[in-house]
């Protein structure tokens, strides 16, 4: 452990803790109010070790005002930011691209861990637009957890399709083209039969009664449709054997992500339901549990996290900004930072308000007779909405579609 001048007797009014976050151990640099390094240490991540850090930096800083600063704040970060928490430590966090840009500014080329902890700091002490980390509620973070896990198990299904989609064109084109392989019938139907050759041996009366003991809807018309895109082919093409285990696993493998993603979904509504807010947000038009919880897991599930309605939409990228030089202005273009999950779900909710509620369908189509594109006039109505569901969790009232009845007074 590298310690930096112990002898320093002058006690700062304010010191910064940069610390650069590693897998196996961080690296960690505390400066004065002069960017000097009073202290400078790798540190394992564990419990015990960033313990003894907090106590260092807490007994340097001798009463002083210390603010830690980050560079990641999830994974490897998580068990530093929980100690952090635990002892109510303001945390700033810087994001990859503001720490990469932010280093090309500090003399020399090499890059060490403890040259990344010292930019950190050095630049959680001159910014002032750096936003404290706020620990999401618990609800909020099994969301994000859980919401996180099932966006990867949807992009493993796509994947999944894909190399079915694949390997069916290298047996039966015509199959695959027949075939809608995001749907359970087909699937299971390829468990079993694979080549054209197999489905013209079994028949449409045996294909029908197995694909009715797995209880498939519409087996009769499935087994119809296989049976007339095997008679088109006769051929048997090259390893077609092997292809057919392939394809067998394949879509046995996108059946087990399914049920995986219908697991997740119960979970993650049940979660969801144990909110606070969660009335409020699913009374909006386009939410549902999934991009409500999804809401939840970008925002924390604490709207004081957000100074004001124009900053939450601004994480959301729903707040132009300007990119005016010299003769050119009013040029707008969508923020470099932002949020894409918090943007994808008010943008899906926002596409599913326009056939749900009148006042967005309206707004919508106001928008298109004004030229706006299709993504344009989405975007707009997210926009408006993120004021709308503002208001709604501030005021903890529900969305109702119309403006209430003004009641008259009788004389």
């Amino acid at each position: 452990m590298e310690q930096i001048d112990r002898r320093v007797k002058l006690v700062p009014n304010k010191l910064w803790a940069g610390i650069d976050i590693g897998k196996e151990h961080h690296h960690c640099v505390v400066i004065d109010e002069a960017g000097q390094r009073l202290f400078s240490s790798r540190i394992a991540n564990d419990e015990t070790a960033l313990t003894t850090l907090i106590d260092e930096a807490l007994t340097l800083a001798a009463g002083g005002e210390l603010l830690w600063a980050i560079d990641l704040n999830r994974g490897g970060a998580a068990l530093v930011i929980g100690l952090l928490a635990a002892r109510s430590q303001p945390v700033a966090y810087l994001t990859g691209l503001m720490m990469h840009r932010a280093a090309a500014g500090y003399r020399g080329e090499g890059k060490t861990d403890a040259r990344d902890a010292f930019v950190i700091a050095d630049q959680a002490r001159v910014r002032r637009d750096l936003g404290l980390l706020r620990p999401g509620d618990d609800i909020a973070v099994d969301l994000r957890i859980l919401t996180g896990h099932r966006l990867d198990v949807v992009f493993d299904r796509t994947r999944q399709i894909n190399r079915l989609r694949a390997q069916l064109l290298e047996v039966c084109p015509t199959l695959e083209r027949t075939l809608t392989l995001t749907n359970q019938g087909p699937l299971m139907l390829l468990t079993r039969y694979q080549t054209p050759s197999a489905i013209r041996r079994a028949g449409v009366a045996r294909i029908e009664a197995w694909l009715r003991k797995q209880h498939v809807r519409g087996a009769a018309a499935l087994a119809q449709k296989a049976s007339v895109a095997a008679a088109q082919q006769s051929i048997s093409l090259p390893g077609e054997t092997v292809a057919a285990q392939m394809i067998a696993r394949l879509a046995q493998a996108v059946i087990t992500l399914d049920a995986e993603i219908a697991e997740l979904d119960t979970a993650i509504e049940e979660r969801f339901r144990r909110h606070r807010s969660a009335d409020i947000i699913v009374s909006l038009p386009g939410f549902g549990p999934l991009l409500a919880a999804e809401f939840l897991a970008a925002t924390g599930g604490d709207m004081a996290a957000f100074t004001s309605v124009d900053q939450l939409a601004g994480f959301a990228g729903l707040a132009p900004q300007p990119r005016d030089s010299g003769r050119i202005n009013g040029n707008l273009r969508r923020p470099r930072r932002y949020h894409r999950g918090l943007l994808r779900t008010m943008y899906l909710s926002a596409q599913i308000s326009t056939r749900r509620s009148a006042q967005s369908h309206a707004f919508y189509h106001r928008k298109r007779s004004e030229g706006k594109t299709h993504k344009q006039a989405v975007l707009a109505l997210a926009r408006r909405r993120v004021n709308v569901l503002w208001a709604m969790l501030r005021d903890n009232t529900i969305y109702h579609d119309s403006p209430p009845a003004t009641g008259v007074v009788a004389a």
